[in-house]
């Protein structure tokens, strides 16, 4: 009976610690993955008390514990699954008989019932902790919460230009887009294509005659995938598509301007199908 008891207080000792525990966790992050850590860790830490109890409780005096260990933990066995020792059958066996086949009576199993008060107490422990004390999410709430921060991811992606390509690229005008895309074309263009568009080793950006077609999809892809068979490397290792399609405006937005010491005109003429510059003209 006092071995009982000292079973009963330790896992009453284990269940408040698991409140201890849980009351903790209200000074972390709340986010779905925060909390799912954190039960997985309490989910261990249990276990390993319960099983730790096991030692405990079935430790003896001698130097060698085995001997005690092992019938304690047959006898826990025992009582859990329930069964009647074979000497008792005959008291709980039925009238039933079925071609000498009979039935006995055993009580449900220990382990079942506890089983069932275990969810009777994790209902009550859940209730507490998600609708009266709000410290963990519900799922509509993880919905949400998921949502919002995917909406941020989204929002950084497209800042970024990661869904920005030579198929979805348009024409930017504002000023903002072709400063940026001017400070681009000063650290990275000059070397090839002069200071204002002129060509050097490159050829001319400002006049009407592309090599490679002068829409904003046609020098994307040009300033992205390079020309390697004519010297030029591809920028989309050291640009984002954000730049590119900054840099790329901003040579359209300097077309016509005519500046001194302009190169030849290499390629064909280009013209624009619409105002926007989008269709490809490759040749």
């Amino acid at each position: 009976m006092n071995r009982f008891l000292n079973i009963r207080k330790f896992l009453m000792q284990i269940f408040i610690l698991f409140f201890l525990i849980e009351n903790a966790s209200a000074q972390t992050e709340k986010t779905p993955d925060a909390l799912v850590k954190f039960n997985i860790l309490l989910f261990v830490i249990v276990v390993l008390l319960i099983i730790a109890a096991f030692g405990y409780f079935g430790m003896g005096k001698g130097i060698n514990r085995a001997p005690v260990i092992s019938p304690y933990l047959k006898r826990i066995k025992n009582y859990f699954i329930g069964l009647a020792p074979i000497e008792k059958e005959k008291d709980i066996t039925l009238d039933h008989d079925f071609d000498g086949i009979k039935e006995l009576d055993n009580r449900i199993p220990p382990w079942f019932n506890y089983l069932f008060y275990g969810t009777i107490l994790f209902g009550i422990y859940y209730m507490i902790d998600y609708h009266v004390l709000e410290r963990g999410l519900l799922p509509h709430q993880e919905y949400e919460e998921e949502m919002r921060i995917a909406a941020l991811e989204r929002e950084q992606l497209i800042n970024s230009g990661a869904f920005l390509n030579e198929n979805t690229v348009t024409l930017l005008t504002d000023n903002e887009s072709l400063i940026a895309g001017k400070e681009i074309y000063s650290k990275n263009c000059i070397p090839c294509h002069g200071v204002n568009g002129e060509g050097s080793v490159g050829p001319n950006l400002t006049d009407e005659y592309w090599i490679h077609g002068g829409s904003i999809r046609n020098i994307f892809s040009t300033i992205k995938y390079g020309v390697p068979a004519k010297g030029m490397v591809s920028w989309q290792g050291t640009l984002n598509p954000a730049q590119i399609q900054q840099v790329a405006s901003y040579i359209i937005s300097i077309r016509g301007t005519n500046p001194p010491n302009a190169k030849q005109p290499e390629g064909e003429k280009y013209v624009d199908a619409d105002s926007t510059g989008q269709s490809i003209s490759m040749r």
